[in-house]
């Protein structure tokens, strides 16, 4: 006689168990080297002989998995086989096929040299190309735990490293830290925003969808009295509450409602989870919902810094809040969230009764590397919770969450090696003081595949309550404490997700450690050469030179208002004292070690323009400008089916522009002021941007390359300086 089948929930936890014994193998403690001339393969492939090894040792692990697991079935490739005219033609075909791919991928971006300054793009470790090599000969998904039950794990393992290093509580035994958080890999940042909003949005109407479905299901009326704590502290009963209440209340009030109707009045969870599914708006949409909410009540919105990535409208207008409910905040001459902008948007949607989903602070923006004012964002919340207004905070530091490794102190016993070559900056005071509040954000957004390092596609979403994701799993969770969830791949957008991306960044965080003599190591090293490239590149310029080039990041003494003659006495400074300087010299000269971490950008990102002289006359034209920036850009970069060799690219950089709708006019009529240019037209600026992701810039076996660059870059200036302005003197 059969047995009767398992139920889910006992699968659920047997799985759950044999992850936990998994998990306890390879979630290891303090383990890491400091040695970052082992972390890569170097700019000329140094470490040739070490990848090989790694990949040699990953590819004979697969193959001998292969030949001895089932030793007694047989083979279908015989010798006899591999002799037949078809097999040879077959072979010849794929390394004939296999060649050309390979030529052509020399045609590649070189981002592993020390003349890409472009995107944010460099070399990946070591640890991660073993590890995406070693895995994805396994190719598992991590869509579903039997598909990939080890890397699945590995998906938890990195998860709870991300949430610890960006401060979240990833402890099941002490409950006074608050909600456990939760995080997990996606394909890149985009995909993680998509799901913080599609989160946001669920929290915010589910109280909606409870507090009907209690009025309207006989087997939930008795949970009309529960009692929920109201945004401005203000106790009530659910059943009392109006919509604008419910639609206020706070993170973890939401997600501890299930929990309570079960505890206190004895709700069954599946079962609520079954009346659940016709009144939420996963499930009836907005539409569906609007019969359940008060007369009055707006559509909702959330609120972003104009500098803000595509990725918010995008998903606004996929998850059905329009992209014109993203609402945009302009930001200040640094590039960040303007707080006082911010208050009246909020104010204006208290007023308008206008619910607001989320406000996203961006921990460094992707063309100004600016971090917004978290510290004051959250301020403004308390503000704004006690008028009766809530939302959560998302923190996008897709590009800037690993740089929370520089503020880590490491775990384990470290040499002092680690400080010896390029010295190691932190973070300025304004932005180390943003970084201390991350913590204090519902959800953060970090991509490995950026300042991780690791290979494409890595992307991250880390919960600061781990129980947001269930907002977004269309499969019903089972509940753990103390547990593992059996799978990772029921929650988010994804369906099929490589587990070699998680099995990388697990490789590299074992290997690198996410603290001050790991990651931080690596980030705080290119944060000292970016301080430096932005010396070399603002004082580039002589007096006689044809040119002119004005960083979008301002010197210290301008944007602290200082005296002219104090701006020019700091452009000297750094024109005599850091520029044609040693970094030994550099660091022993107190003067400099202070200015150095405000210079640039906030973190590692610079952004800048050339104008050009017509008889030593600084041109007024935005559009000539436009033109000559343009052709700088396009002499130092590579484009889709161009066939030019990199060599002949002495150096990248990438582009973009300021405009009125992004950044508004006033900001943009600033930067065009300090260009030299006409600001009576609403016309863009085009920008150029460099981002440092080598930590050995300044530091080879020959010294600091940065003369290189600079030469490089300022013959391309010339040469396009003197092109444009002899076409101007024919026409």
């Amino acid at each position: 006689m059969k047995q009767p089948l398992t139920s889910k929930t006992q699968f659920a936890r047997k799985l759950a168990q044999k992850h936990e014994d998994i998990l306890s193998k390879l979630k290891t403690k303090g383990t890491g080297s400091d040695d970052l001339a082992g972390w890569f393969l170097g700019p000329k492939a140094e470490n040739t002989e070490l990848l090989q090894t790694l990949i040699r040792k990953a590819m004979d692990n697969h193959c001998n998995d292969r030949k001895n697991l089932y030793p007694n079935d047989p083979v279908y490739v015989t010798e006899a086989m591999k002799e037949t005219p078809e097999y040879k033609e077959t072979v010849r075909i794929l390394t004939d096929k296999l060649d050309v791919l390979l030529q052509e991928l020399k045609g590649s971006v070189p981002f592993w040299s020390y003349r890409w300054q472009s995107h944010m793009n460099w070399d990946t470790t070591l640890p991660s190309m073993a590890g995406y090599f070693g895995t994805m000969l396994y190719n598992p998904n991590n869509v579903a735990a039997e598909a990939s039950p080890v890397t699945t794990v590995l998906e938890m393992i990195v998860g709870d490293e991300l949430c610890k290093m960006l401060g979240y509580n990833v402890s099941d035994d002490d409950p006074a830290q608050g909600p456990r958080a939760w995080g997990h890999i996606t394909c890149d940042g985009s995909i993680a925003n998509n799901e913080a909003m599609w989160a946001a949005r669920n929290l915010k109407y589910y109280p909606i969808s409870l507090a009907a479905a209690i009025k309207n299901d006989p087997l939930l009326q008795k949970a009309g009295a529960l009692r929920i704590r109201l945004a401005n502290g203000t106790v009530t009963t659910i059943s009392k509450a109006s919509s604008w209440d419910l639609l206020n209340l706070s993170v973890d009030e939401v997600l501890s409602l299930p929990d309570r109707l079960n505890e206190e009045f004895q709700i069954n969870l599946d079962l609520l989870t079954d009346i659940m599914n016709n009144y939420s708006i996963q499930n009836i949409g907005f539409d569906g919902l609007s019969k359940y909410i008060d007369a009055g009540i707006k559509p909702p919105g959330l609120m972003a810094a104009s500098t803000c990535h595509y990725s918010w409208p995008k998903s606004a207008a996929v998850l059905g809040i329009g992209a014109n409910n993203l609402i945009k905040i302009y930001v200040d001459e640094n590039a960040r969230l303007h707080i006082g902008r911010l208050k009246e948007e909020l104010q204006n949607a208290l007023d308008n009764r206008m619910p607001v989903l989320m406000v996203v602070a961006v921990i460094g923006s992707t063309e100004e590397s600016a971090v917004d004012p978290l510290k004051d964002i959250i301020q403004v919340r308390e503000e704004f919770r006690k008028k009766g207004l809530n939302f959560m905070i998302h923190s996008d530091a897709a590009w800037g969450g690993y740089f929370t490794s520089i503020l880590r102190q490491p775990e384990r016993a470290v040499s002092n090696r680690f400080v010896l070559y390029t010295p190691t900056l932190t973070m300025n005071a304004y932005v180390t003081e943003q970084y201390a509040h991350i913590h204090q954000s519902d959800s953060i957004t970090i991509d490995p595949h950026k300042a991780g390092y690791i290979p494409y596609p890595a992307g991250g979403l880390c919960y600061k309550n781990g129980a947001m994701r269930n907002l977004v799993a269309f499969t019903a969770p089972v509940v753990y404490h103390g547990g593992v969830d059996p799978t990772v791949g029921i929650y988010g957008l994804e369906g099929s997700k490589p587990g070699a991306a998680a099995a990388a960044a697990y490789m590299s965080h074992q290997v690198i450690p996410l603290d001050q003599s790991g990651y931080g190591q690596i980030l705080g090293k290119c944060l000292f050469n970016s301080k430096r490239l932005y010396s070399a590149f603002i004082t580039m310029a002589e007096p006689d030179d044809p040119f002119i080039i004005v960083p979008f990041q301002r010197l210290p003494a301008e944007k602290n208002g200082e005296a002219p003659e104090k701006i020019i006495e700091q452009y000297e400074f750094i024109k005599d004292e850091i520029v044609p300087k040693t970094n030994e010299q550099i660091m022993s000269n107190p003067e400099a070690v202070a200015l150095l971490p405000e210079l640039g950008s906030d973190q590692i990102i610079i952004t800048y323009t050339f104008n050009f002289k017509e008889n030593g006359v600084v041109n007024k034209n935005v559009d000539k400008l436009n033109e000559l920036n343009l052709n700088i850009f396009q002499a130092l970069s590579l484009s889709p089916g161009e066939h030019d060799h990199p060599s002949n690219t002495p150096m990248y950089v990438t582009q973009s522009q300021f405009d009125n709708e992004s950044y508004g006019k006033s900001f943009v009529d600033n930067y065009k002021k300090r260009l030299g240019l006409s600001a009576d037209n609403d016309e863009p600026v085009n920008i150029l941007i460099s981002t440092t992701m080598n930590p050995w810039l300044t530091d080879t076996s020959e010294g600091n390359f940065i003369p290189e660059l600079v030469k490089a870059l300022r013959q391309t200036v010339l040469e396009q300086v003197e092109k444009l302005v002899g076409a101007l003197e024919e026409a």
